[in-house]
């Protein structure tokens, strides 16, 4: 197992791995809507939120040697089912190879942010 850990996404904030890699596959840990620069949440909107929540998974991904046209499972987890719709708009703009998916409401999310995500990706020799 390798431990991947990157400066282009943020720094986790517990006691866990950006991701793991583990028989041809990167598994990485919820990103949520932090900008890497700054450590503050980027956007109020769902919309904006959902953006650096990509490109915060994309860099995880990109350091694990995978990309989104490589995710083949996300578990997405919204603070409001209200903003659902709002949400496949921007999932669906990067996640065109459409991985297989879950997506649930929950109380609340870390930073009192809208959204998280998850995946699971292959990796290219």
């Amino acid at each position: 197992m390798k431990v991947i850990q990157t400066n282009t996404a943020p720094a986790a904030i517990g006691p866990y791995s950006q991701a793991f890699v583990t028989g041809g596959l990167v598994f990485t840990s919820g990103q949520i809507p932090l900008s890497a620069e700054t450590g503050q949440v980027a956007g109020t909107a769902i919309a904006e939120q959902t953006e650096q929540v990509i490109q915060n998974l994309k860099a995880v991904l990109e350091a694990a040697g995978s990309s989104l046209s490589q995710v083949v499972k996300t578990t997405c987890f919204l603070a409001d089912m209200q903003d659902f719709t709002a949400f496949n708009e921007v999932y669906g703009k990067y996640f065109t190879g459409k991985p297989a998916r879950s997506t649930v409401a929950v109380r609340q999310l870390p930073k009192s942010v809208l959204v998280e995500i998850e995946a699971i990706a292959e990796i290219t020799s």
